[in-house]
């Protein structure tokens, strides 16, 4: 199997789309609700997501490429990868925003810094929480039915990827139905452009010229920061201070968040298998949480996960190459400090019809990989 494909350059643009939306919504949180200083969100945690983001997705590119070559296969596409958007807004509003309050009642010099300190304590504890999952996670999948696992991503598909992003093609029509209609023509039509253009980066450069037109783009005021370059730099003092406080209180919410990213991941291990790429549980589920804590490192609070998708990445042809591709891009866009410049060019609306689709594939695999009688 080649590690790079045609459809390995659509998969990019869809899943880059998904893991931009996390950051941009980590941007938007941790400066406007927690009050983080641009130094901290562009010089600590970004670079902390990009490391976190580099374990993940390389891996994960490897191990398909392993089992193509066990197999003799050419169709074997890799886990998909990326933060995990529930621990995100849980870490935010139920760990370091009441730390952060709890600072300014004491009379805290540095508030922003105390809350800071509690996500990475959380994101530690999230990652070894998967660790250990890791070694009972398997006999959990084995029995559980299918239907059981499978139906609950449906769910996720539907209402938390597809019916947002459906809503929103329709407010926004002359962007959305045009992206979508190219969508729908490459995935579902199997429709090939001259010159073999890939589908995706299509539906993203006729989305952005068309919200340009419209007015949509660009996005808000154009960014004052100037782009420099953050190396991602360990912060075990940081780190180990955040271990000696009083951490046991945010447990209640460590452990079930640590709890859901197991299963979440087990669900889409099972999705996997369902769709041909069957692969090993213990490894997949430990590098998902050594991710998470190689997060907490180098200065991210948010934990990452085996993203939900993968049957809708292999229905675009992606193998890989589009993992690959996803781990450069944002060690790039993270490391350099061009995110804010990329929010501000490209809207959500110009690559949305490619989540859409993903939200739709996975919903239908909850029918077509059961039983008929669990329907």
């Amino acid at each position: 199997m080649k590690w790079m494909t045609r459809g390995d350059i659509d998969g990019f643009f869809g899943l880059a789309i998904d893991n931009l939306v996390q950051l941009l919504v980590i941007d938007a949180l941790c400066r406007g609700v927690l009050g983080f200083s641009v130094e901290l969100v562009y010089g600590r945690l970004l670079p902390g997501a990009a490391v976190s983001l580099l374990v993940g997705n390389l891996y994960y590119a490897h191990q398909a490429l392993a089992l193509a070559r066990r197999t003799g296969r050419t169709d074997v596409c890799a886990l998909p990868y990326g933060i995990n958007t529930v621990s995100l807004f849980a870490f935010v509003f139920l760990v370091m925003l009441p730390a952060k309050l709890a600072a300014e009642a004491a009379g805290a010099a540095d508030p922003a810094t105390v809350a800071w300190q509690a996500g990475l304590v959380a994101c530690v504890g999230s990652g070894l929480i998967e660790l250990a999952g890791a070694l009972v996670a398997e006999r959990i999948r084995k029995s559980t039915p299918r239907a059981a696992l499978l139906s609950t991503l449906a769910g996720i598909a539907l209402t938390f990827i597809s019916l947002g992003f459906l809503y929103r093609t329709y407010a926004r029509p002359i962007v959305g139905l045009t992206t979508l209609a190219i969508v729908l023509l490459v995935y579902f039509g199997r429709v090939r452009f001259r010159g073999g253009l890939p589908g995706g980066l299509l539906a993203v450069v006729v989305g952005t010229a068309l919200a340009w037109i419209v007015g949509i783009a660009p996005v808000g005021a154009a960014p004052q920061a100037a782009l420099q370059f953050h190396p991602p730099l360990p912060i075990l003092g940081e780190l180990f201070a955040a271990m000696r406080s009083d951490w046991m209180v945010y447990l209640s919410v460590i452990l079930p968040m640590g709890l859901f990213n197991v299963i979440g991941s087990l669900q889409n291990i099972e999705s996997a298998e369902a769709a041909g790429d069957s692969y090993p549980t213990r490894p997949s589920l430990a590098v998902n949480g050594l991710g998470t804590i190689a997060a907490a490192l180098f200065g991210s609070c948010f934990p990452t996960t085996i993203y939900i998708g993968h049957p809708g990445w292999k229905a675009m042809g992606a193998r890989s190459g589009y993992s690959v591709l996803n781990a450069a891009f944002f060690t790039l866009v993270c490391f350099s400090g061009t995110l804010a410049w990329i929010a501000w060019a490209v809207p959500i609306d110009a690559g949305m019809a490619i989540v859409l689709w993903i939200g739709i594939v996975i919903t239908a695999q909850a029918f077509q990989a059961t039983p008929s009688a669990h329907a």
